[in-house]
């Protein structure tokens, strides 16, 4: 298995062109590695790589990831569906949210935070893809207006899955349709919704992400490998 931070080379400069390609700055772009199929050890690699973001989508691997490596050493990001019944349990651990789908979430994560805000990322499917989660694009300007009563709730973006296939540009109608309804929700100007922000873009698509406006792109496979199951 290649290390770290040969692959992270590589997605640096595949990024590079993505952001020149776009007219974008590369400092618009933050990775978020996706540590679901590998150990603590090549996690904690990923970090000493460079890597300041990980995303897990089971509270599991992330407590696990947590028993060795510290809580500071890296921005956290929950990126899985999370059950209600789990967010007392999850939200010491993580940083950001990027599965805010449904208003009973909302309900939980505000009644368990006391002391802090936690920066949130509705997720949108917008392929209505019967397999994915997320609300429908239709559903996204409700869904912020039934939030803006939550002050513990930051909503910093917008984000979604494309569908996995070969057709680019259906790829690329899916990020550009969120970019589309993130700009509308700025334009808004909720004060607990800046939504500047878009994640969106997995190893196999993060470049049409980057030229379509993600922010943030979640790579698993392509920067740290597969060394468990």
């Amino acid at each position: 298995m290649k290390s770290v931070k040969s692959q992270l080379d590589q997605i640096n400069m595949t990024i590079r062109e993505a952001c020149e390609k776009s007219g974008r700055s590369v400092e618009d772009v933050k990775i978020i590695g996706v540590t679901k199929y590998v150990s603590p050890s090549r996690t904690k690699e990923a970090i000493d790589a460079g890597i300041k973001h990980i995303g897990e989508n089971r509270m599991e691997g992330l407590l696990h990831k947590q028993e060795t490596i510290l809580r500071d050493q890296a921005k956290w990001h929950f990126i899985g569906s999370l059950q209600t019944r789990k967010v007392k349990e999850v939200l010491p651990h993580i940083d950001y949210l990027h599965s805010l789908d449904r208003l009973s979430l909302a309900k939980e994560i505000e009644k368990r935070l006391t002391d802090h805000v936690l920066d949130c990322f509705v997720q949108v499917n917008v392929s209505g893809e019967e397999s994915k989660h997320g609300i429908s694009l239709e559903d996204v300007i409700p869904f912020m207006h039934e939030l803006k009563e939550f002050k513990h709730l930051r909503i910093i973006g917008l984000m979604t899955m494309a569908p996995f296939t070969d057709d680019q540009e259906l790829i690329r109608h899916v990020f550009r349709r969120l970019k589309e309804c993130q700009l509308e929700v700025q334009n808004m100007k909720i004060e607990n919704a800046p939504c500047t922000e878009l994640s969106m873009g997995m190893s196999n698509d993060y470049r049409i992400a980057i030229e379509e406006g993600a922010t943030f792109v979640r790579i698993g496979t392509a920067l740290v490998g597969k060394d468990i199951e």
